[in-house]
């Protein structure tokens, strides 16, 4: 009896080592295939929808029409809460209405993760100039990245 035990420990053991082994490598190699970096369509720009044309350009707006003020240190703690949430609001119009196809949805994903880094560094009360920094420059990819007809750069 004492036999049978330690053999079906054993191979329970056996069994619990090959399935985190191979569940470690599944997950080591879903790592390598997120990429941070956006990329181009084989060199073309991605095709967007309309609500990714309203919800970057309602982006752009929310930070356009505040810029003068943070650039000269006269934005305070309560208007930078405000902005963050304004942002996220935006941001969450374009996760709920957005329909691009997986490769674009993806690249999308990458550069709204940096909008979403400049809202949590807004949100965070350390140094909160620098988050705006951070959404500026993800509008200024955008173009690069997204084909939008009607896109305006953003004025400042």
């Amino acid at each position: 009896m004492k036999n049978i035990i330690y053999i079906t420990a054993f191979i329970g053991s056996f069994i619990v080592l090959q399935l985190s082994t191979v569940i470690a490598q599944e997950h080591e190699h879903d790592g390598q295939t997120h990429k941070l970096e956006l990329e181009l369509n084989q060199g073309k720009r991605w095709t967007i929808d309309e609500s990714l044309h309203i919800g970057m350009t309602s982006l752009k707006r929310e930070i356009e029409i505040n810029l003068e003020a943070i650039h000269n240190n006269q934005f305070s703690a309560v208007q930078y809460q405000e902005l963050a949430g304004s942002l996220n609001d935006h941001l969450n119009f374009l996760f709920k209405n957005c329909k691009l196809e997986p490769k674009a949805d993806a690249q999308l994903h990458i550069l709204l993760a940096r909008i979403m880094n400049g809202v949590e560094q807004i949100k965070s009360d350390d140094n909160q100039k620098q988050g705006v920094v951070l959404i500026i420059q993800s509008l200024q990819e955008y173009p690069v990245y997204f084909e939008d007809s009607n896109w305006q750069s953003l004025k400042h």
